[in-house]
């Protein structure tokens, strides 16, 4: 096979199956694993899909973003393991500052720091900050049925009256060149308006997350330390000469 047929087979498969197997391309353009992992790195280069362990997937459409229960369940395990480890930055007295989101909600029940303040967007995370005893701060604005979040100008001004010694967002991509990114405009505004208000910015993603671009920029990809699961090499690689990352292992 020529390169484009290659490249057409290989589009074709993720189109059908979301995610392939490297020994799947390989059967299906009878060209060798070197071959194929050099196919898959310029497709990636081209933003035609994304590497993963063993093969590639399709990306996400840049505006779709699931709702908060078809988030909850997914890569559960995961979100609790990246949550457990954020869990241990917080510190007594903190003030802080928890985004809606279903990793930061797992957060929530591993916090053991005393006297800390929390201020949040998430209405998903008031009944367990209750339980908890955590004295808690709702920020103002528009209530986001999808994602159950407060955005919009109100939340904004809330937000820019708080100062944080730390916030824990969460994000839908998170790319070398592109940042982070979000596939609503506004949430992306209330993110970066929390980062700005922060002493130091956790992002908690899992490993799906990474090299997905959605419609909205939130910042570069040097304004957070990333605390997630699994990385592959090379891309660990190339985000640590911008940032800080943190791979929790169980």
């Amino acid at each position: 096979m020529l390169t484009p047929e290659r490249y057409r087979a290989i589009m074709e498969l993720l189109e059908a199956k979301k995610v392939v197997k490297l020994q799947e391309i390989i059967d299906v353009t009878a060209a060798s694993e070197s071959t194929i992992r050099r196919d898959l790195s310029s497709l990636e280069k081209g933003r035609k899909l994304k590497r993963v362990h063993g093969g590639a997937a399709l990306l996400q459409q840049k505006g779709e973003e699931p709702s908060i229960s078809e988030k909850a369940t997914k890569s559960l395990q995961e979100k609790e393991e990246i949550a457990a480890y954020a869990a241990t930055l917080i510190h007594d007295g903190d003030c802080i500052y928890l985004d809606a989101g279903t990793t930061v909600y797992q957060l929530i029940k591993f916090i053991q720091a005393k006297g800390i303040k929390v201020v949040t967007n998430g209405l998903t995370h008031l009944e367990v900050l209750l339980e908890q005893g955590i004295d808690t701060y709702v920020v103002g604005g528009f209530v986001k049925p999808k994602t159950r979040a407060l955005i919009g100008s109100g939340a904004i001004e809330t937000i820019e009256g708080f100062r944080f010694d730390k916030s824990f967002i969460g994000v839908n991509g998170i790319h070398e060149m592109y940042g982070f990114t979000t596939p609503d405009p506004e949430e992306a505004k209330v993110k970066k308006t929390v980062m700005n208000m922060s002493q130091a910015t956790y992002v908690l993603a899992d490993h799906t997350k990474f090299q997905e671009v959605t419609f909205a920029r939130i910042a570069d990809i040097n304004q957070a330390t990333i605390i997630t699961n699994q990385l592959e090499e090379y891309l660990q690689t190339a985000l640590s000469s911008k940032t800080t990352i943190k791979v929790v292992t169980s």
